[in-house]
């Protein structure tokens, strides 16, 4: 990893989650040829980058990955308005933020819903999942978010999962900041629906998002009338699987950038990036704690690529980020109800312990004055 961003603008460390520090390769990368998406090697490299997507997102012949030029919401609402058919509901799980956002995109399409609201940073009662399926037949998908970053928790998805099947309902999983260095499987886990983000863990450029899912689960999306234009799955998955084409003009560079960032994670392995953000989190959070700030949940509970620290009660989060980002650190605050007491520090992308410590030094000096 280079200490420079170019040539004239020193390295700036991003512990927000996501866009995340990127590779060198990565980056340039994103320098690649100007290109027609209608061309063959559009095609080619379209083709790669679904099955490398497909291969991270524990996938196997029988699955496949769908493409969006969008945001990892995209992918999310792409999933939700697709997959629960007209005359389906979704149960939604909601424990923070991206839970809650499950139950604005259903309003936004008029899919009906059913929510258990746990509480922000509270873990999912799986009994009251199971209730409430067995209460209502017609809900036939639930929404599931893998790690709710408004919290830095990681939710049990493997579990809902085998709660859902068991009822014959599908599961959707919001898997934006995990997939690529927390165990997750479509193959394994039984997951119906994927939608990822190529931004995060995946440690790709922004502006990519990708739904991944069964070959015949996406097929059979074609006998229903699309509740969007831009985000119907099956517009997309017949464009890029049939045609091997985009089925509106894609951000190209993004690409180039995905197909080297999935190279360096198929290689580097989804249990080796785990250990490796799980060791900077661990020294970050060693850290905190000795310098006498509050980690927001128990360790059990916690993922690897996020943690969620009480402001100090004589500072603000913008007296921090305002101190850190001038030595070079951008951090994040928390959202919505969490804001007024709580900041956010990610640990994914190409953080390096030297990163962790000079922060942690910085945060230290920040500090001294209040104690």
């Amino acid at each position: 990893m280079s200490d420079t961003l170019g040539t004239t603008h020193p390295r700036l460390v991003l512990m927000n989650p996501g866009p995340v520090i990127t590779d060198d390769r990565v980056r340039a990368a994103l320098a690649g040829p100007d290109m027609c998406h209608r061309e063959p090697e559009f095609s080619e490299l379209l083709t790669r980058v679904r099955h490398k997507t497909t291969l991270a997102a524990g996938g196997d012949e029988r699955h496949t990955s769908v493409l969006l030029t969008g945001s990892g919401t995209s992918a999310v609402e792409a999933a939700i308005s697709s997959a629960v058919p007209a005359d389906g509901a979704l149960l939604v799980l909601d424990n923070g933020h991206y839970g809650e956002r499950f139950q604005h995109i259903a309003a936004a399409h008029g899919i009906r819903t059913h929510r258990l609201e746990f509480g922000w940073a509270t873990p999912l009662d799986l009994a009251q999942v199971e209730a409430a399926l067995a209460a209502d037949p017609g809900l036939s998908h639930v929404g599931v978010v893998h790690q709710e970053t408004s919290s830095g928790m990681l939710n049990d998805v493997a579990a809902v999962a085998r709660i859902a099947h068991t009822h014959g309902r599908q599961v959707i999983v919001d898997a934006v900041s995990t997939i690529g260095a927390e165990r997750l499987s479509l193959a394994e886990d039984g997951i119906d629906w994927l939608a990822g983000s190529s931004n995060k863990c995946l440690e790709g450029a922004p502006g990519l998002a990708f739904v991944s899912a069964a070959r015949d689960a996406f097929e059979r999306l074609g006998g229903a009338q699309g509740r969007t234009y831009y985000l119907d799955l099956y517009r997309h998955y017949t464009a890029q699987e049939k045609a091997t084409a985009p089925a509106f003009t894609p951000g190209i560079p993004a690409y180039y950038a995905f197909d080297v960032a999935l190279d360096l994670a198929l290689a580097e392995g989804w249990q080796a990036r785990h250990a490796r953000y799980t060791a900077l989190a661990e020294r970050l959070r060693t850290g905190l704690e000795t310098l006498g700030l509050e980690i927001l949940l128990p360790p059990e509970q916690r993922a690897a690529g996020l943690t969620t620290i009480r402001i100090p009660a004589q500072s603000s989060y913008t007296e921090l980020h305002r101190g850190l980002r001038a030595e070079g650190f951008v951090i994040y605050s928390a959202q919505e109800r969490l804001a007024r007491d709580f900041f956010r520090l990610s640990t994914m992308g190409g953080m390096t312990e030297s990163d962790i410590d000079r922060f942690l030094d910085v945060l230290a000096s920040l500090l001294a004055p209040l104690v």
